[in-house]
This record gives C-alpha cells, sequence and structure tokens, in this order.
C-alpha cells in the first residue's frame, strides 16, 4: 500500500484569525455517504480558494475521515493527494501487506477468495461485519500519526473537531469531542454489515449516520456562528435499484440517516449539495475518486458568489486569507522518531520477546511507520493476533511506541473454488491453526477436491528473523491423461504419499531458499493403463528418496498480471530409491528452471519474455518423473509440468526439454487484459542432442477480466505438435 502518511505542523489557525479579528466563528460540516464523501475534498478546495477561515469541523462517517484529517492540519491538495495515493481496493479489505511477508504467504492471496480468523470461546467483535476494517485503522494510525493518544478535540488539535457513532446497545448517538482520534474516525464510519462494529467500554458503535448524518447542531453547540454543510446524498433508491449486498445495506443507512437531517438543514447558512448520481458507497476506484472529487469542486465554484457574499457576514472582507502559521510539511513512511520507551499490551511474554528480538526493539532508539506496518503485520501472521495496533505517542523527549494486541486467532480460515473446461470444478479449503508454544508455531491444514484430491498437514516453526524450518505431510489421488501429439495416449490413476522435512527455509522480502530431504511413495490403483493394445505398461508401486534445494525470486508487482518486475525459480533434486542409490545405479539429477522479466511500454502494454526447462541426468527415466508440456502454469497437474502455448493438455516430451516465450499483454480499461503468446521448445534424449530434433512452435491468444474472485476469461491455441486447436475456459485462481 502506496502511503501518503503526513504528520504535518499547524496548517490554518482559523481562531487566531477569529481573535484577532473579532469576526464570527465559521464551521464545516461534512456528510456521511462512503465513497461519495471523497466529493468533499472538491468543496474544501473552493472554501480555501474562497479564504473561507474554518474555526470548527464536524462530520460523520466519510465526513468524520476527510474533517478529522482537515482539523489535524491537511490542507485539501493533501487530502486529494492521500485520497489518491491508497490502494482502495487493499484498505477496505483485511487482506494482509504481503510485501514484507514470504512468497508462501503472498501466494495465498492469489489462491483464496474467502479468509477470515476465528477466535473461538471469546467474545469477538470483528465478527459483526464481513470486513474487520483492520487496513482502515492501520491507515488512521498512520495519517494520525502525533495524534492517537487520548486528546481533547476542542483543545488539543489545530481546529476543534467532533465526529458522530451510534451505540447499538441502546441505538443512541455518541458524539465524540475527544479520545483517540483514530478510534473515533474508525467508528464513526463502521456500517452496519460491511465492517465489525467498533467496541468503546460498554458501548459497541457502528456508523454514526443512523442517528446524525450532518451534524451541524453539533457545530452549533461547539460555538458556531455560520454553519458551512456539505451532503453527497442522492436520490431515494427504487425497487429496480436494489441490487447486490453493498447496495442494500447503502439503502438501509441512507433510510436511516435522515434523522435529524431537516432540522440541521434549517439552520446551515450555506448548503453545498453534491451530485453524486452513479456512484455508490462502495466506488472507490481511481476513476470514481477523481470524478467526486471533481463534482465537489464544480458544485462548489457554483456557490463561488454566495462564498464571497458569505464573507462579509462572517466580518471580513472579500480580500481576506486565513493565517497560514505553518508550512504543510509532508512526512514519509521512512521518518524517524526518537523512541522514549516500548510498552505492550494484551500480548503473552512470549510474544513480547519475540517482537522484540526479531525488530531489535530495545536496541533501536528510532523508529518510523513503515516499521510500525511491518510490526503489525508480524503480529497478525507470525503471533496470529486478530488485530494488532503500533501507536505513537508524543513526550518531550520524542515518543512512546505503544504496541497493542487484539484477541489472538484460534484458527485462520481460508477457502478457493475454480472451475476450467478440463478439470470442471475444484474446491480447495484450508485451516491455519496457531499452537501455543514458545517459539511461535502453527499447523496448516489443506483439502482440495475435484478431479485431482489432495489433502496436507504442515507444521510450521517461526522462529525470529526469516527462517521458517517445515515439516509437512501430502497426500494427492490423481486420475491423469496423458497425450502423445494431441492423442490421447492413456490414463493413468494413483495415490501419491509424501513427507518432507526443510530444516533450512529461508524467507525474505521477494527471496526463499529451501534445502531438504523427502520421502515419496506411488501406489498405482490401475496397472493396464494405455489406451492402445500395442502400449500396454505396467506400472509397479514405487518409493523414493530425494535431496532437494529450492530457489525462488519474485518481485513483480501483480502476481497475476505483472507489468514489472521478474520471476526466478529453479530447483536442483537427486532421487534415489535408498538415500545413495536408484534401482542399483547413481541416483537421477532432476535439474528444472524457469525465468521471467516484464517490461511496460506506455502505460498499458507490457512484453514479458521467459525462458524455462528441464535436464535430467539418468539414463532410465520412470514415468512418475517423466518430463511433461502443456496448460498455462507450472506444476498444475504435475509438479514436472511445464505450460507451452497452444497445447492444452498433458504431453510427454523427451527427458531434456527447454523453451522460449513471449508475452505480449495489453490491458484494456482497469480491468481488462488480452495477452497473445508465442513459444518455441527443443527436446532430446541426450542434452547434446537436444538441437537435432524439430522444434516446437505454440501460439495463443487469451482473453481474461480480472476480478477480486480470480480472472475470467478464455484462451485459443495452436501447436505444430499437436496440429489441434486447443480452447479452455477458466473461471478463478489457479490452484
Amino acid at each position: 500500500m502506496l502511503m501518503a502518511a503526513m504528520v504535518v505542523g499547524v496548517a490554518v489557525s482559523a481562531q487566531q484569525d477569529s481573535t484577532a479579528v473579532g469576526r464570527k466563528k465559521v464551521a464545516v460540516v461534512l456528510s456521511g455517504g462512503g465513497a461519495k464523501g471523497m466529493a468533499h475534498i472538491g468543496v474544501l478546495k473552493v472554501l480555501e480558494r474562497a479564504g473561507i477561515p474554518i474555526d470548527i469541523v464536524t462530520g460523520t462517517s466519510m465526513g468524520s475521515i476527510i474533517g478529522g484529517l482537515y482539523a489535524i492540519g491537511y490542507n485539501a491538495n493533501v487530502i486529494d493527494s492521500v485520497a489518491r495515493a491508497q490502494d482502495w481496493s487493499y484498505v477496505i479489505s483485511d487482506k494482509e501487506d504481503m510485501r514484507n511477508q514470504s512468497l508462501r504467504d503472498r501466494l495465498k492471496e492469489f489462491t483464496y477468495i474467502f479468509t477470515t480468523g476465528l477466535t473461538i470461546g471469546k467474545s469477538d467483535l470483528t465478527k459483526g461485519g464481513l470486513i474487520k476494517g483492520k487496513n482502515l485503522a492501520e491507515l488512521f494510525q498512520q495519517l494520525c500519526t502525533g495524534y492517537t493518544d487520548s486528546l481533547d478535540f476542542s483543545k488539543d488539535l489545530p481546529i476543534p473537531f467532533a465526529c458522530v457513532a451510534t451505540n447499538i446497545i441502546d441505538n443512541a448517538e455518541v458524539d465524540f469531542h475527544s479520545g483517540r482520534l483514530p478510534q473515533a474516525m474508525r467508528a464513526s464510519m463502521s456500517i452496519p454489515g460491511a465492517f465489525a462494529p467498533v467496541r468503546d467500554g460498554e458501548k459497541v458503535l457502528v456508523d454514526g449516520g443512523l442517528k446524525n448524518n450532518y451534524p451541524a447542531d453539533i457545530a452549533r453547540e461547539m460555538g458556531a456562528d455560520i454553519i458551512i454543510g456539505v451532503t453527497v446524498q442522492g436520490d431515494p433508491k427504487v425497487a429496480d435499484q436494489m441490487g447486490g449486498t453493498m447496495s442494500i445495506i447503502s439503502q438501509i443507512v441512507d433510510v436511516n440517516c435522515k434523522n435529524k437531517y431537516e432540522e440541521n438543514l434549517a439552520f446551515t447558512d450555506l448548503h453545498v449539495r453534491v451530485n453524486t448520481k452513479g456512484y455508490g458507497s462502495a466506488s472507490f476506484s481511481s476513476a470514481a475518486i477523481d470524478t467526486l472529487i471533481r463534482r465537489g469542486e464544480e458544485e462548489g465554484m457554483r456557490h463561488w458568489d454566495e462564498l464571497i457574499a458569505l464573507k462579509e457576514r462572517i466580518g471580513i472582507d472579500s480580500t481576506f486569507r486565513p493565517t497560514i502559521l505553518q508550512p504543510l510539511r509532508p512526512q514519509a513512511m521512512t521518518e524517524k522518531y526518537h523512541v522514549v520507551s516500548y510498552s505492550f499490551e494484551n500480548m503473552t511474554p512470549q510474544a513480547e520477546r519475540f517482537l522484540q528480538q526479531k525488530f531489535h526493539l530495545q536496541q533501536n532508539d528510532s523508529i518510523d511507520a513503515k516499521v510500525a506496518q511491518q510490526i503489525t503485520t508480524t503480529m497478525r501472521m507470525d503471533l496470529f493476533y486478530q488485530t494488532a495496533e503500533c501507536r505513537f505517542v508524543p513526550d518531550k523527549d520524542g515518543v512512546r511506541v505503544i504496541i497493542s494486541a487484539g484477541n489472538r486467532k484460534t484458527v485462520q480460515l481460508h477457502a478457493a473454488v475454480r472451475y476450467d473446461t478440463e478439470e470442471h470444478a475444484s474446491v480447495q479449503l484450508a485451516a491455519e491453526i496457531p499452537l501455543k508454544t514458545a517459539t511461535p508455531m502453527n499447523a496448516d491444514i489443506t483439502l482440495r477436491l475435484g478431479k485431482r484430491i489432495m489433502a496436507q498437514g504442515a507444521w510450521t516453526f517461526h522462529p525470529r528473523h526469516f527462517t521458517r524450518p517445515t515439516v509437512s505431510y501430502t497426500y494427492r489421488h490423481n486420475d491423469v491423461d496423458a497425450y502423445i501429439k494431441g492423442e490421447h495416449d492413456y490414463s493413468v490413476l494413483y495415490d501419491q504419499h509424501q513427507a518432507e522435512l526443510l530444516p533450512i527455509n529461508y524467507n525474505a522480502r521477494n527471496f526463499n531458499f529451501q534445502i531438504g530431504l523427502r520421502w515419496d511413495y506411488i501406489h498405482y490403483s490401475d496397472r493396464l493403463v494405455s489406451d492402445r493394445a500395442d502400449n500396454v505398461i505396467a506400472l509397479d508401486n514405487e518409493h523414493y528418496f530425494s535431496y532437494r534445494g529450492r530457489m525462488t525470486y519474485n518481485n513483480e508487482d501483480n502476481w497475476i498480471f505483472p507489468t514489472r518486475g521478474t520471476r526466478v525459480k529453479a530447483e536442483y533434486a537427486y532421487v534415489t530409491d535408498n538415500f545413495t542409490q536408484l534401482d542399483g545405479q547413481q541416483g537421477m539429477h532432476d535439474l528444472s528452471a524457469h525465468w521471467r522479466m516484464s517490461f511496460t511500454i506506455g502505460k498499458r502494454f507490457t512484453l514479458q519474455p521467459m525462458i524455462y526447462g528441464r535436464v535430467l541426468f539418468t539414463d532410465t527415466v520412470y514415468p512418475i518423473f517423466g518430463s511433461i508440456i502443456g496448460g498455462e502454469w507450472f506444476g498444475h497437474y504435475v509438479e514436472q509440468q511445464m505450460p507451452f502455448a497452444g497445447i492444452g493438455n498433458m504431453e510427454y516430451v523427451k527427458k531434456n526439454f527447454i523453451a522460449a516465450q513471449l508475452q505480449a499483454q495489453q490491458r484494456i480499461g482497469s480491468n481488462h487484459y488480452v495477452l497473445l503468446r508465442v513459444a518455441a521448445g527443443q527436446q532430446g534424449d541426450k542434452f547434446t542432442e537436444i538441437f537435432d530434433n524439430k522444434t516446437l512452435i505454440g501460439g495463443q491468444i487469451a482473453y481474461y477480466y480480472n476480478t477480486i474472485v480470480g480472472p475470467l476469461g478464455a484462451s485459443l491455441g495452436y501447436s505444430n505438435h499437436t496440429k489441434k486447436l486447443h480452447f479452455m475456459l477458466n473461471l478463478g485462481f489457479e490452484f
């Protein structure tokens, strides 16, 4: 997530101007409205341009967020930059920040369409909404750096501020005039059913719009003489407009938002109602944000003459401009703060020691927002806390760092589903179970149902730094169809039992290195597998021991449709049946690798060259280890499978195979992609003879629409190896 977190000096001191000239106090009131509230930013730009002083700010829901930031010194242009800089699909989700996590953890983000953490046996308010809101809370925490401790919003903020939430325990309006600003903003926008409520003592708080969506009365109580109000509500929806879940939730909130609305409008001196037609509470796309901010600015300019006339009522002339006490000073995520002390809340001693050792907290006398974000991500992923917070409390000598945690997860659940024209429907379920050990440890259980059945149990240790030793057992039930030059040659049904020990499992930001030992046992259910009478193959049950080393590097900017970055994977295995030999001879050496880079030309067109291959050093190749090409992914049906454009089914090739592929990727709009792939490959029984055989050539064209549940689209390909067109329909992430 690109953060434009800024701790700013006092930007506009309307209070000073009021004292100096004896003018009337002006309040700006910003309504709720979800994403539609982005229009407030445009109106604030016009108020600044007109030289309107702002002495008080009140708001509800999105109005509380924009109003709260304005009250601590962000001007309208800076808020505009902050809003545009966010990846809102991440911010309004519960996804983890994967930039500093292991590749395995990042892969989960592009496998599972549903993830949730459960705390069994404890009261957990995070169950009260589709979204827990942890990323929103963390964003507010960073944007409000310097104002995260308990404060009096009228005395301790540059501009007095208040916002509204609703206590669902007694259906009472809760007006925040003090407390922790990030928590108040988060509570004010907790849309029921969409975001989990916020617990504040005995109160359970949700969106303030249910009681007071336009809190002009609060501004009047705070001493405002002049009220400028901004609302973004559209016309009431009709039955035909009730489509998805968010539209229904939005309608429920909008209907309830009429509380106090008319009476608050009655004493508003200037009402700016922005036209947000065509957009809803969840319209957080870049294009929508741009349009909403622009509409807010346009509507503000329509009231320009009224604003200039209002200055006379305020008691200032038309040339008046509020005093700028201190210019805005943007601070990056890496700006250091001197640490006075560290303290921990609601954490076990083991968890405290883990964080102290991993991030060297006792030795570090400074911290920045980026490290704070890494700490909270580690607390959720390595220490399994549902929520985590790292806040800076100003002190005369620096900041006090308070690290606090919510309930610890009992289990983390994942679910994935996909469909394609070859395997048809597949479902994958997974559970991560943290174990109560001194060194963090978790058990992963995965079950895949479909044509390929898989069950896996893995135990991973999380010592400090980035090493994660792992022990795993996997059972696979495979029903494999093999083809020769496009013709179905045989089918094989087998069970595979696999146990792996990885004492070395080193993880850095984009890098993973593993060394370990693996045992495989293959049990064939059907020994007579060929469709051709002249090619009956008898397969015996087999077991193997292999020594393995793997290296993976991936810094691509997108797992599915990258526009820049590099992906590299290389693996070496020495395969035996008795730890030293294979069938009485030297073991088999198995080397495979692929390398891909992405180069973007312009803003939408990307070229992706890739080279890959597999080399086997052995006289005899057992069928279970034979080189296979076909499909779109590495290791999809069997682990030695390599993709090849134009070939859809699994095709056996000679034991040594190398290939090159060039893919052109064109993005259309925000989420539509057209892909064109061409590939060429060489094969041979001996590596020295690999170029003596016919060159395999294939091509493929594909269209995909990128959605939150994975790419949806189709591909059509042809190769001179199969001499057949191959069509494939894919819905969902690959697994």
